[in-house]
């Protein structure tokens, strides 16, 4: 917790303001019981109406200036917490942003937005009443037993006997109440990942009539999460009715005990009516406390998971001292690589070696699970090998800083991933400056110019969340736009043609001829007709390299790609 309160540094100032404001609060409010009894046991008793009349208005003059001061202090705090909210996302967001696609699978994507959103609020809250409530409840509690004090010493001793009952009575609820927040929190990760899934996957759902099976995971996710969080209510909500039974002994108390003392004469009403204003302050301080004591665990445990997120290191980093690699070029080689993931006790490639050039195609074809996507992941770095090299024009990828070798790359993913708002914004996602022109010329290389043309918008037409009101092929299509766009000397399409039909594959294919010619071209395809004319054609065999070559010389040599090419072309398209 104390680790996240850095992010409070820049407000020091407010904070500072908003205690000064706080303790002159506490002040005015601790000085309002004196008054009273000076009314009483002055004016009342000697029938001074004008003395009662200034002390009055005097009293009224304290309680604007408290309030005026309760107002100030309010806004700050809120401010103050609202912006350290904001920060502390930011630096979760960019944190995160950073992780590699392992430390992506470690947290999980449902448990970074609980931790981005419902975590932090939290923690905000906690901020947010610390400065009103609990920087004010030691101020008032410590005045207030001075004051009593002053007041009476020997009726003051009634507070050594009640004040560690709520004390131990705090710290037992708290005791058994904490550990359950961070079980709530966890749960309410399960939560938000069903509700996810359930949202995400809504067409195969309906598809397979599953709504009730999901409808049913969601609610034992949302029973669970309401059934510890009555737990933990049930026990929190012993507090309140304890408070208030000690509050009402203890006042009875001072009333018995001061009642005695005004009869022998030691002590005045005045002062009893204070006395008994100054022990409400103090339990309602400790009640005040008590309160926090219901937030501070739930808020703990939410900043461990926040810190897990600042704190979980890297697996991918830039390097200390770094090369940077020329402009143009986009020489990729791999040599000897091997690549584990997270976990695996089996290596997904094994001892892979190939060199792609530029004005050339490189094509990856073998069977489900034979580790082709694997191999375009390895290139921006999105995992690093575990053994063996990659290189960029002779410089090895872990020598580079990663926006310089992601700059070099046009990439299109196997999953289409299209974000919400116009067709136009979503290509230049590749190219922030790119021209109309720019964006009009990559449209008509992605074969995606004919159907724009045919919405009413153009290219400002509205693009859905998640692409959901584009066909796949139209997604795929716009997806190889946005690559394209840029003028990489890389091009990764990790079998970005699946969608399409033949004919517009092939007019594709045709189009990108004239647009690689000087830009190396890897592209892993599960189509044989895709990679057909490819300079250069990969097989891949259960994470092994079983050929390399072209068309022919494969179905000459490799007995994989001929039992591949067999199972989708007949013997007149083979020849």
């Amino acid at each position: 917790m104390k680790k996240l309160f850095q992010f409070l540094r820049p407000y020091r100032f407010a904070v500072m303001s908003s205690l000064g404001l706080i303790f002159l609060q506490v002040l005015s409010e601790l000085f309002l019981p004196t008054l009273m009894a000076n009314i009483v046991d002055i004016g009342l008793v000697n029938g001074d109406t004008a003395y009662i009349f200034k002390i009055g208005a005097l009293m009224i003059l304290i309680t604007i200036f408290g309030i005026a001061c309760a107002i100030a202090a309010s806004y700050l705090s809120s401010r103050t917490s609202t912006a350290f909210g904001r920060d502390l996302r930011r630096a979760v967001f960019q944190r995160a942003e950073s992780f590699s696609l392992n430390e992506f699978d470690k947290i999980g994507t449902s448990s970074l937005i609980t931790r981005t959103t419902n975590d932090i609020a939290q923690i905000q809250q906690l901020v947010m009443m610390s400065l009103r409530i609990m920087a004010r409840a030691p101020m008032m509690a410590i005045g207030g037993v001075i004051m009593a004090v002053y007041k009476n010493p020997k009726l003051s001793l009634i507070l050594v006997f009640t004040v560690p009952f709520i004390v131990v009575g705090i710290a037992i609820v708290g005791k058994f109440g904490a550990p359950l927040f961070k079980v709530m929190q966890t749960k309410l990760d399960k939560l938000n990942q069903v509700l996810r899934e359930s949202l995400m996957g809504v067409r195969v759902i309906r598809a397979f009539n599953k709504v009730d099976h999901e409808a049913n995971r969601f609610k034992e996710a949302n029973y669970d999460l309401t059934n510890t969080a009555i737990r933990v209510n049930r026990i929190m909500a012993l507090m309140l009715p304890l408070l208030s039974i000690i509050l009402n002994f203890t006042t009875i108390a001072v009333i018995w005990f001061g009642a005695i003392n005004i009869d022998e004469g030691t002590m005045k009403v005045g002062d009893l009516m204070a006395f008994i204003q100054y022990v409400s302050q103090i339990m309602f301080s400790l009640v005040m406390v008590s309160m926090m004591f219901v937030m501070v665990p739930r808020a703990a445990a939410s900043a461990a998971r926040i810190n897990e997120v600042l704190d979980m290191e890297t697996e991918i980093n830039d390097p200390e001292k770094w090369v940077s690699a020329p402009k143009k070029g986009g020489v990729v080689e791999f040599k000897n690589v091997y690549f584990n993931y997270p976990g695996a006790e089996e290596a997904v490639l094994k001892n892979i070696s190939f060199k792609a050039e530029p004005g050339k195609v490189t094509a990856i074809i073998g069977g489900t699970g034979s580790g082709k996507s694997t191999i375009l992941n390895l290139i921006p770095r999105f995992y690093d090998v575990t053994s063996g090299s990659i290189s960029v024009d002779g410089i090895d990828l872990r020598h580079m800083p990663q926006k310089e070798l992601r700059d070099q790359i046009g990439f299109v993913p196997q999953k289409a991933v299209l974000f919400t708002g116009t067709i136009s914004e979503n290509i230049q996602y590749g190219k922030e400056d790119a021209t109309e022109e720019e964006i009009q010329n990559s449209t008509e290389i992605a074969q995606a110019s004919e159907f724009i043309r045919g919405l009413e918008d153009g290219l400002n037409s509205f693009i859905a969340q998640g692409g959901t009101n584009v066909s796949g092929g139209q997604k795929q299509r716009l997806s190889i736009a946005r690559a394209l766009v840029r003028k990489a000397p890389i091009y990764l399409f990790d079998d970005s043609f699946s969608a399409l039909d033949f004919k517009t594959d092939a007019k594709l294919r045709e189009a990108l001829k004239n647009e690689v010619s000087d830009s190396t071209f890897i592209i892993v395809a599960q189509r044989v007709s895709t990679i057909i004319d490819a300079d250069q054609i990969i097989v891949l065999d259960e994470g092994e390299i079983a050929g390399i070559g072209s068309h022919k010389d494969l179905l000459r040599d490799c007995n994989v790609y001929r039992e591949i090419v067999s199972s989708q072309l007949s013997e007149e398209e083979m020849a």
